[in-house]
């Protein structure tokens, strides 16, 4: 069992339904154990006197992270739903990711009945967004059947809700020699930003663009025929291997807009960047999930393990969003 923070007793009529109800605290000889911040949300919405005098003052002063941290925990209670952080969690024989900082419940379950819906982590928006650590607790905690859930706090201590997943995009043009094909073409006419090749020596309608000249295709494309190893023409030919067709992202704010079928049959469900312009924090990496969540499409992040593996940082539905009560 980890470690809990300072825990402050709390011996009032409340204690029992607080535990019972809300799966808030621990029970010990002393009364009811509250951290800080499940203390503080009692005050606040469950009308229990603090501790003493100044009491806030004092562990604001403690714990820096306190209001953030605070910020999130109310955010998910607020809105009906059980979380129980990491140092309570052995209470009900949850088990847990490392780096998990509580797991959420919803309204109508209870820790001692029910696996919990999603397992949480917060970070502060100019945080640096890890990927690599994120899809290794993306992958241990979707394994267990829960959400991955990633909440964010800006400085006016408002929140939003993200849940991360490993996505393996798979498009129905399956070509297994396209790559091959198209690094054994002649080298096509240069133009400025690609090159032009002519209709009849390009057979796919995967990748390039059908003018009347000809067959143009950028100068990522150009890389991969000519066989230059860069993250972009290395994820370039990972999506066409798995069957999707690419095509500039640019007015998304992408590398690329990927279709699963033919370009103009239906709208292209992910949007991809490029590894080099992956976002440094969580500011930026928000602000590029909401931009895909507003025209109906998924963004991805490609990361290179063994192999590319995408991560989805997505909004959720709109009644899966939790967020702070008003500040002004």
């Amino acid at each position: 069992m980890i470690e809990p923070p300072s825990l402050w007793p709390y011996n009032g009529g409340a204690s029992e339904r607080l535990v019972d109800k809300s799966a808030i605290g621990r029970v010990s000889k002393e009364g009811l154990m509250l951290s800080d911040i499940e203390y503080i949300f009692c005050h606040k919405h469950r009308n229990i006197p603090l501790p003493e005098e100044k009491w806030m003052k004092r562990i604001q002063d403690d714990n820096p992270s306190l209001l953030y941290s605070y910020a999130v925990f109310e955010a998910i209670r607020i809105s009906g739903n059980k979380v129980v952080l990491d140092f309570n969690l052995g209470l009900y024989n949850v088990e847990f990711e490392e780096e998990t900082w509580g797991c959420r419940w919803v309204s109508s379950s209870h820790p001692r009945n029910n696996n919990p819906d999603s397992e949480i982590r917060w970070f502060r928006a100019e945080e640096e967004f890890e990927e690599k650590s994120l899809i290794n607790w993306v992958s241990k905690v979707t394994e267990k059947g829960r959400i991955a859930e990633v909440l964010v706090v800006d400085d006016e201590f408002s929140v939003v809700t993200y849940h991360l997943e490993i996505c393996e995009p798979r498009g129905k043009s399956s070509n297994p020699d396209l790559i091959k094909q198209i690094c054994s073409l002649e080298k096509g006419r240069e133009v400025e930003g690609g090159r032009i090749y002519p209709r009849e020596k390009w057979s796919t309608t995967q990748i390039g663009l059908f003018l009347e000249e000809g067959v143009y295709v950028n100068q990522t494309t150009c890389d991969l025929i000519d066989g230059k190893k860069t993250e972009e023409t290395e994820v370039l030919q990972d999506i066409l291997i798995r069957g999707l067709s690419p095509r500039p992202g640019f007015k998304y704010g992408t590398k690329w807009r990927c279709y699963n079928g033919n370009v103009g049959d239906e709208h292209a469900p992910y949007l991809v960047v490029s590894p080099k312009n992956r976002p440094k924090n969580w500011e930026e990496a928000c602000l590029a999930s909401r931009l895909a969540s507003g025209v109906n499409k998924i963004w991805l992040l490609p990361v290179k393990l063994n192999e590319w593996t995408y991560i989805a940082v997505r909004r959720p539905p709109a009644d899966s969003r939790w967020t702070n009560p008003n500040r002004y």
